[in-house]
């Protein structure tokens, strides 16, 4: 690639800041850039250096790689390739670069029918930026194919987020691991531009370690202070979550223009994003089991404020971009100060004030624990992976390898990319494949990162508690050497907010959160590979071996009866007869299915049979909570109660809970139908309850269902005490 530096640094400053100006819809050309973003376009552009640009959000990250972005092909370089992990961030990029004459496309899951005209334009030289999602490195097809290419015709690459690259930082991703050998085989001056709100002492100075690994040698760190004069913080503590959902409801309109309520679980949102627009408030629910059109709709109903406010997951992130957004309220803490700061930081980007609040809450330590029991495999389970690939005579697809290994899908694929980067497996055509390449298991490294895990979710605690100023105790949680009292949040100029609640909203809420009853839907597709297990079972399960919906009391993950259940699930939770109160919800359930739409009693002409009778599950860890259950129902519904399942003697000593395929092996070999429940089941003449006390991923109630269905049950209608998820 050639390179020109024939314009002196000021012809260079004033092309940039012309640059700036149109990429903000200034017309009178009187926008500047900032001293730190100057530094840091002049090193890309003029220098083809490398840099990190750690700076809170709001400051202009995105102004430094478009308008060096314009500059750099303005002098004959090839298109600027982003990796970002931010959908929304992507699409709000594409608009603000076109404002300032740039170009941009993306490759993203949400646009696959797009991506070969995207491959033909940037063949052409038509796109000046790409924006490319980090899933996309690990593809095969694309990392053999494009990815080459890419990476030899780029004009500069910017990591977007970049504290996903490193192990150390909040919220690592294994995709991005990819780009460490991207950086490593970049040309010659080709410049590189990492940049992230949230990152440490010690991610910089790993990221910077990572990026300085090109000819250019050391990158240059540009790390600003993080206060942001427009948030104020406060956080404000309710005595349970139906005073939290009543506080949103009261107070929601007082907060300035529009936001953001972020929830830990889709389960939350869903709940109070439904009770919120109950209550007359116009908001929009943004997860990840939402689709993507949906999502596009409630991102743009917030961009023109035709909603309040979006109740979102995780899955909205940092890339939303509205910069007169006025408040973020999270319903719920967070597991790491980091993170919040990064979510905090949506808004007040274009306003002088906005508002933040945090309603800590009493599910979040479970929460919390759920995500960190997803880290990364102990060695045995490595090991056992990387040996049946390692045996295998073909690549192995996720589906192929799940009923061989005991991870969970999701678990799993995170697992193969981390030994992807590191040489031990590939992803190629048809799933995965072993090197042969030897491979160690870093022990020091995954329980250093877990103790790191631990001690942020130590700090969400001291936040929510912290006497001090807010904002500083979170900046210096990210090393900030400038931190300081803020003189804004509710510790520093007094409690902006009361914890008052209208006794009427209250009580709503109470009745919307105690309103008990979620459905169960049954399995209907069996996991693939399980006849290369050893299981005769493959494809659809056949209408006469399924069960019928069926109905639980609530979701572990739920603000409402999830509260109230998740105690009974702990781990060292003594087992016990059913409470009282627990009954008589379940009661109140079974009232409701046998009246609602397609019940039993609802007197609909195809309406199922009465239930003839009730059998349990067997339970190994709370068989005297499963069988109280069993005979409490019974007795209210005036049923027998037909007896129970059994685990047979060759029965494995451990179920595996880990994915679908190990589940589905394990209960074909351990659970059966003794004798006198068959008898029982034969005269009884009709369908049946099946009474369990959790359902995980359905299919201990999908074996079940079908061994009553083949001894002779005409249905079989599920009822537990839980969900999970």
């Amino acid at each position: 690639m050639e390179h020109t530096s024939d314009a002196s640094p000021r012809d260079l400053r004033t092309a940039a800041d012309a640059v700036l100006a149109r990429l903000v819809g200034d017309e009178s050309g009187t926008a500047r850039l900032r001293e730190d973003q100057w530094r840091a376009i002049e090193a890309l552009v003029a220098d083809r250096r490398r840099a990190l640009v750690v700076q809170r959000t709001g400051w202009g990250k995105s102004a430094v790689y478009f308008v060096a972005t314009s500059l750099l092909r303005a002098r004959g370089a090839g298109p600027t390739v982003i990796v970002s992990p931010l959908l929304a961030l992507m699409r709000n990029q594409v608009d603000a670069a076109a404002r300032a004459g740039i170009r941009a496309r993306t490759i993203n899951s949400s646009n696959t029918e797009e991506w070969e005209s995207v491959h033909e334009e940037v063949a052409a030289g038509e796109v000046d930026v790409l924006l490319v999602s980090p899933e996309r490195l690990n593809n095969p097809d694309f990392r053999d194919q494009v990815l080459p290419k890419l990476a030899a015709a780029t004009g500069m690459l910017v990591v977007d987020e970049a504290h996903c690259i490193s192990d150390w930082g909040h919220d690592f991703r294994p995709d991005y691991r990819r780009l460490r050998t991207m950086l490593a085989d970049l040309p010659d001056g080709v410049p590189v531009l990492a940049t992230t709100a949230t990152a440490n002492a010690r991610v910089t100075a790993d990221v910077a370690e990572q990026l300085g690994t090109g000819a250019g040698g050391d990158a240059l760190v540009l790390r600003g202070p993080l206060d942001r004069e427009s948030l104020a913080l406060g956080v404000l503590r309710l005595p349970d979550a139906a005073h939290r959902l009543a506080w949103l409801a009261d107070h929601l309109a007082e907060l300035p223009g529009s936001g953001i309520v972020y929830t830990l679980t889709v389960a939350a949102a869903e709940e109070v994003t439904a009770y919120l627009r109950q209550c007359g408030h116009e908001v929009a629910s943004y997860t990840g089991r939402t689709e993507d059109a949906d999502r596009r709709q409630a991102e743009e109903d917030l961009l023109a404020n035709r909603v309040k406010a979006l109740v979102a997951t995780s899955a909205l992130g940092m890339g939303f971009d509205k910069p007169d957004l006025g408040f973020v309220v999270h319903f719920g803490s967070p597991s790491s100060p980091i993170a919040y700061y990064q979510q905090v930081g949506r808004a007040g980007r274009g306003v002088r004030h906005a508002e933040v609040l945090l309603l800590p809450g009493a599910e979040d330590e479970a929460i919390w624990q759920y995500f960190a029991s997803v880290a990364f495999p102990p060695e045995e389970q490595v090991r056992r992976t990387l040996d049946v690939l390692a045996h295998a005579d073909r690549p192995l697809s996720l589906p192929a390898l799940e009923p061989l290994v005991e991870l969970r899908r999701t678990r799993l694929e995170t697992m193969l990319k981390v030994l992807d980067v590191d040489g031990a497996v590939r992803r190629v055509k048809g799933g995965w494949t072993s090197t042969g390449m030897p491979w160690s298991y870093d022990a020091e490294r995954y329980a250093w990162v877990a103790r790191q895990r631990e001690a942020e979710q130590q700090a969400m605690r001291e936040y929510a508690s912290a006497a001090g100023c807010r904002m500083e105790f979170l900046r210096r949680q990210l090393d900030d050497e400038e931190a300081a009292p803020c003189g804004r949040c509710d510790n520093c100029a007094g409690p902006r907010f009361d914890a008052k609640v209208s006794a009427g909203v209250l009580d709503a809420a109470r009745g919307e959160l105690g309103r008990p009853g979620v459905d169960v839907e049954p399995r209907r597709m069996w996991p693939t590979g399980l006849p290369a297990a050893g299981v005769p079972l493959k494809g659809r399960i056949p209408a006469s071996e399924q069960s019928s919906p069926g109905r639980a009391l609530g979701r572990l993950s739920d603000i409402g009866w999830g509260n109230r259940l998740r105690p009974l699930f702990a781990t060292g939770a003594p087992d016990g007869p059913v409470p009282d109160d627990v009954f008589d919800a379940v009661v109140r359930v079974m009232a409701d299915w046998a009246r609602g739409p397609g019940g039993w009693a609802s007197g609909e002409a195809d309406a199922p049979s009465r239930p003839a009778g009730v059998v349990t599950v067997p339970s190994c860890g709370r068989p005297e909570l499963v069988g109280s259950l069993g005979r409490r129902i019974a007795e209210v519904g005036r049923m027998p109660l037909l007896g129970s399942l059994v685990y047979t003697p060759e029965s494995p000593d451990r179920l595996s809970r880990t994915n679908s395929a190990q589940r589905v092996l394990g209960l074909h070999q351990a659970l059966a139908v003794p004798p006198e429940l068959a008898g029982e089941l034969a005269s009884a003449g009709g369908p049946v309850l099946l009474v369990d006390d959790l359902t995980d991923s359905g299919w201990t109630l999908a074996v079940a269902a079908r061994l009553l269905r083949g001894a002779g049950a005409e249905g079989v209608f599920p009822l537990v005490l839980a969900a999970q998820g």
